[in-house]
């Protein structure tokens, strides 16, 4: 990509689209066109159409989703499989259509079977049933795939579906009613250690700041029934602990796409109506050696309990990424490193 070239982020307030666009300016890319969901909707094909005949990118990052975590997407199946047709419908047929040279799809790991052989193959798409507990979100996902194959092979477009493991970083998600596995770990043993503290204070700001405070978590704070501080606060945490994760820092994402998308010959990795290139660290950690990573961070040592009748979801979930090492990229942050970043910033908002 040129310095001065149109370059659209679709998402740019979000955890993934934020990321890019700082990556996108530290390397001097001055010309990146942002929208807000007010200014566009992207659920709508004519304000999408609209947008791109007047503006005409010339690449995009399609960092735009309806996301969440297993709480999220078992209450909300609809919004996630129609918002998610929608948004990246609309964006990949303007895209056709108004001449873009390229265009980044942000997937999923989650479109991999449920018990997919580890670690994940890009060729292990479609081999198998998917997680029921996010089906819908999964689906739109690989829907975006055969859409941005589809283009590729009838239009010859440049449109390369990336799927990166599950994220993490500074201005993630911390809602305890739509928020993945690690945000809202963080704000668990957050609010813990504040209440062990006896900081109600601190707690009150933290819930106007991150959003309301479930009433099984008040209770587990020693918040229950009114009163404060009645018992010893302990971090309740779902399933067993068992499932194994693959966690990638959004910045190292960020970076993964910018070199993707400036990438001359990934053509020679594999053919244009075959692209799809999984993102991680090619390693992964229990559930229960997050949250205890995530303790040693946020400086909790209390009691930690888990709850076995809640779901626990996919048993494994890692990455192959041979395809991204063979490109010449690989991640640069570790997981304790970007746990610290994440609770820093985290911490930071107060």
């Amino acid at each position: 990509m040129d310095r001065s070239a149109k370059i659209y982020v679709a998402g740019h307030r979000g955890l993934v689209g934020e990321a890019i666009c700082r990556r996108l300016a530290s390397a001097g890319y001055g010309n990146v066109i942002r929208r807000t969901r007010k200014e566009l909707d992207l659920t709508r094909q004519d304000a999408v159409e609209a947008f791109f005949r007047e503006e005409r990118p010339e690449y995009v990052f399609l960092a735009a989703a309806k996301v969440g975590g297993i709480h999220a997407n078992n209450t909300f199946p609809a919004e996630f499989i129609y918002q998610n047709l929608a948004i990246q419908t609309h964006l990949i047929h303007a895209s056709h259509r108004f001449g873009a040279r390229r265009l980044l799809f942000l997937g999923s790991s989650c479109i991999y079977p449920r018990d997919c052989p580890q670690p994940m193959k890009e060729a292990h798409l479609l081999t198998g049933p998917l997680e029921p507990t996010n089906s819908p979100y999964a689906v739109a996902k690989i829907s975006g795939i055969e859409m941005c194959w589809a283009y590729n092979r009838q239009h010859q477009t440049c449109f390369i579906p990336v799927m990166p493991t599950n994220l993490y970083g500074i201005n993630d998600n911390f809602n305890l009613e739509t928020s993945h596995v690690l945000p809202a770990m963080i704000r668990k043993f957050h609010l813990a250690r504040l209440a062990a503290e006896k900081n109600w204070e601190a707690v009150a700001k933290d819930e106007a700041l991150y959003g309301p405070i479930p009433a099984d978590i008040q209770a587990a704070l020693g918040m229950g029934g009114g009163s404060r501080g009645g018992s010893e606060p302990v971090v309740r945490l779902w399933g067993t602990g068992s499932p194994k994760r693959e966690f990638l820092y959004v910045d190292d994402l960020a970076d993964a796409c910018l070199f993707v998308m400036n990438h001359g010959s990934i053509d020679r990795i594999m053919p244009p109506a075959a692209f799809l290139l999984n993102i991680g660290t090619g390693e992964d950690l229990t559930i229960r050696e997050l949250a205890l990573a995530i303790a040693r961070v946020v400086g909790f040592d209390g009691a930690v309990e888990w709850d076995p009748d809640k779901p626990d979801g996919t048993p494994r979930k890692l990455l192959d990424v041979s395809r991204m090492t063979a490109l010449g990229w690989r991640a640069g942050i570790r997981l304790e490193e970007g746990l610290k970043k994440t609770y820093e910033g985290y911490v930071g908002r107060y």
